[in-house]
């Protein structure tokens, strides 16, 4: 019997699994794929893909919004499932329903104390960190400029500058992944599991570094 099944699952259910064990508590509100996670039987949480946030999400690569997605929540309870191995199918899932999508983008927050160990142990191509980001204290909640940019209220609010997210980047194809391996950086120290909400959910604490790009870097030396 598999420990765990993936399979889609409604608004509802993805929304009550971001509430309960993400950090951030909310749901994007662009078109989702949402797949649920269940161990023996029993919902413990779900991973999540949008067209991301940006319009250019796929331009530094060649891709255009057909062929890139992001991933963009996991949200998961208490689990015995590595979550690079949850990841993974989820990722052979999106391909079978989304065959146009030749890349996975992710982004790994340092100021929530991630570096992106899931990726790496899902062998995820690290290319480097993104730029600083504004943030308005609106609403009860930090949000990302782009957000609340045409909001009246949104001068004489609070501010922040957050750090750069670590850009991870997963390859749906052979052609896809030659062309990015030479994007590939050494991977920044980091645990999986990290990613999870919760405290007491399990984790792999070592990672293996991306062996192909790390000789590539090394190649360039």
């Amino acid at each position: 019997m598999r420990l765990f099944e993936i399979k889609l699952v409604n608004q509802e259910a993805a929304a009550y699994a971001v509430k309960m064990w993400h950090y951030s508590k909310t749901l994007p509100k662009i078109k989702l794929i949402r797949f649920g996670v269940f161990e023996n039987n029993e919902f413990i949480g779900v991973i999540i893909f949008s067209p991301g946030a940006s319009p250019f999400l796929g331009y530094s690569i060649g891709l255009d919004q057909t062929e890139v997605c992001e991933l963009t929540r996991i949200a998961l309870s208490k689990h015995e499932t590595p979550v690079s191995q949850l990841v993974a199918e989820c990722l052979r899932k999106l391909k079978l329903l989304n065959p146009g999508i030749r890349c996975v983008v992710s982004f790994a927050d340092p100021k929530e104390g991630h570096k992106g160990g899931i990726y790496q142990a899902g062998n995820w191509i690290f290319t480097g960190v993104s730029s600083q980001v504004v943030e308005y204290f609106l609403d009860g909640r930090w949000a990302h400029t782009r957000g609340v940019y045409n909001r009246k209220d949104r001068p004489f609010a609070p501010t922040r500058t957050t750090p750069g997210k670590f850009r991870y980047l997963f390859p749906l194809d052979k052609k896809m992944r030659r062309q990015l391996i030479p994007l590939g950086l050494k991977y920044p120290n980091a645990i999986e599991g990290l990613e999870e909400s919760r405290s007491n959910s399990v984790t792999e604490e070592l990672v293996q570094s991306q062996p192909i790009a790390r000789k590539n870097q090394d190649a360039s030396r």
